[in-house]
């Protein structure tokens, strides 16, 4: 039963993996895509230079094994004809002083002929020119016998081409032919020259199947080095793509982890953002509009009694106090609503909007803060605008919460590259040194901000006589959207 139980779970885990697996490849990720994209050149490029080598390769030594098996067969038929001038020299005195009818000298020449053998399967051979055959001493059964039309196995004429070639002189025949040590066909070179007064065809040949197994050896110790520079080539491929797939699969795992950290870092960051600003809307609603409130409902509550006692006039006093508090509360939940999301920056655009931050942040703080911007052409789009008005606000509060300035300016303005806000404040600076720079949640926020957009984000700060920090924001052109019609409305900003 264990066992059973076992099986089991080893055949679904099996199933699941090999599904999982086909279900990769037939349907990659975009990481997995990207590799096949890069590692796809690699294998053309291998592959066209594998064929080139090989064609290259087979094209060299075919050319050098035709010329080795010409310089065989030329060194092969050199030596015929050396056999054959030999041999004529030997018995030319008797053939040279003989009659055409001269029946004793043949028979010397026949004997001489008869005796030249040499090597395993070297002999002369004499034909008539009617077909018989006079001398064959290696193969005797074919003395006497005419011979006439013979062909070889692959059907090329034997006799009559030698005895054609003798008549006119002398000539080469290639032909298979039975080698007398074994009796098996092999490829024979013959020269053959002619006696004409005596009308006989004499010559010699060689077997070539030994040129023809260094020939075959050599064809096949070319088509080994082919194969096996083909495996080297596939070797040192399948090595590359092994390193590149490793490479990829390692830095896909790297970037796979950043990015796990960074967006656990993000969401850590948006959580805490969003707990902040539930405390401090909380806080303003606790210390503030609560407060407010408590203070309209004491002085209704005191109205309320004093009209019950009858004192109409002592009730007016409570009553304008309730009211007026009944309008700062109203003023504040404006203000909260504001900072969550300014009715004005859809209503009117980004300037207005941004004249309103500054105004309501110079009255809160008492800092003296000048706002200047001149007339886009353009209009920037929704997210350039959100992202631009949470800068600024973002800036506004770090100078209120840690510069001690007591001047600002922003400025915003659009021009041929897009659109720029800086904001400057002649407070303390920042704390030198890039870790600090980049470790406030404000800061961090400004810069992933601009970077959904394409923009960036500078930050300048200066400590001492001439303190001070500059914040500047560009956005590119593409978050400007065309021009509008000339009898619109122009407004501030976009």
């Amino acid at each position: 039963m264990y066992f059973s139980c076992l099986f089991a779970f080893w055949r679904n885990f099996s199933y699941r993996f090999a599904m999982r697996f086909l279900t990769n490849i037939l349907r990659p990720n975009y990481a997995q895509k990207l590799s096949l994209l890069a590692t796809l050149p690699l294998v053309c490029a291998v592959a066209a230079i594998a064929a080139l080598v090989a064609y290259q390769s087979r094209a060299l030594a075919e050319r050098e094994i035709d010329a080795l098996e010409q310089q065989l067969l030329e060194a092969k038929k050199a030596e015929l004809r050396n056999y054959v001038t030999q041999a004529r020299n030997g018995f030319y005195y008797i053939y040279g002083s003989a009659q055409p009818d001269d029946q004793e000298a043949k028979d010397q020449v026949t004997q001489i002929l008869s005796a030249m053998i040499y090597g395993t399967d070297g002999f002369f051979f004499v034909y008539e020119y009617d077909g018989t055959n006079i001398v064959s001493p290696r193969q005797t059964e074919m003395i006497n016998e005419n011979w006439a039309g013979l062909t070889d196995s692959a059907g090329t004429p034997v006799v009559d081409e030698l005895i054609r070639l003798a008549r006119q002189g002398a000539g080469w025949h290639t032909f298979m032919w039975p080698k007398p040590s074994t009796g098996e066909e092999a490829q024979m070179v013959a020269y053959v020259t002619g006696f004409q007064s005596w009308r006989w065809a004499v010559g010699t040949g060689v077997f070539i199947d030994d040129v023809l197994a260094s020939v075959a050896a050599a064809r096949a110790e070319v088509e080994a080095r082919v194969q096996r520079t083909f495996v080297y080539i596939g070797a040192i491929t399948l090595g590359a793509l092994l390193t590149v797939f490793l490479s990829g699969m390692m830095l896909n795992i790297r970037e796979r982890r950043l990015a796990d950290a960074k967006l656990k870092e993000l969401t850590q960051r948006v959580f805490d953002a969003q707990e902040e600003e539930r405390s401090r809307v909380a806080r303003e609603l606790h210390d503030g509009i609560s407060q407010i409130l408590v203070g309209v409902r004491y002085a209704l509550d005191n109205t309320r009694r004093r009209l019950a006692r009858g004192d109409h006039d002592g009730a007016q006093d409570p009553l304008d106090k309730g009211l007026d508090n009944l309008g700062t509360a109203i003023t504040e939940v404006r203000r909260i609503s504001r900072d969550l999301r300014p009715g004005v920056l859809d209503d009117l655009g980004l300037g207005p909007a941004l004249k309103a931050l500054t105004d309501d942040f110079s009255e809160r703080t008492g800092i003296e803060t000048e706002f200047t911007t001149v007339v886009f052409r353009n209009r920037l789009d929704q997210d350039a605008k959100i992202a631009l008005y949470r800068i600024a606000q973002e800036a506004l509060t770090n100078i209120e919460r840690h510069s001690g300035a007591t001047h600002v300016t922003m400025d915003l303005r659009g021009h041929k590259k897009g659109a720029t806000m800086r904001i400057t404040d002649n407070g303390r600076g920042i704390r030198s040194g890039p870790d600090h720079v980049s470790s406030g949640l404000g800061l961090r926020n400004m810069q992933e901000r601009i970077e959904q957009l394409d923009g960036t984000l500078r930050i300048l700060s200066s400590r001492g006589a001439q303190s001070g920090t500059v914040i500047e924001v560009h956005l590119p052109l593409s978050h400007l959207l065309p021009p509008q019609d000339d009898t619109a409305p122009k407004e501030m900003t976009s």
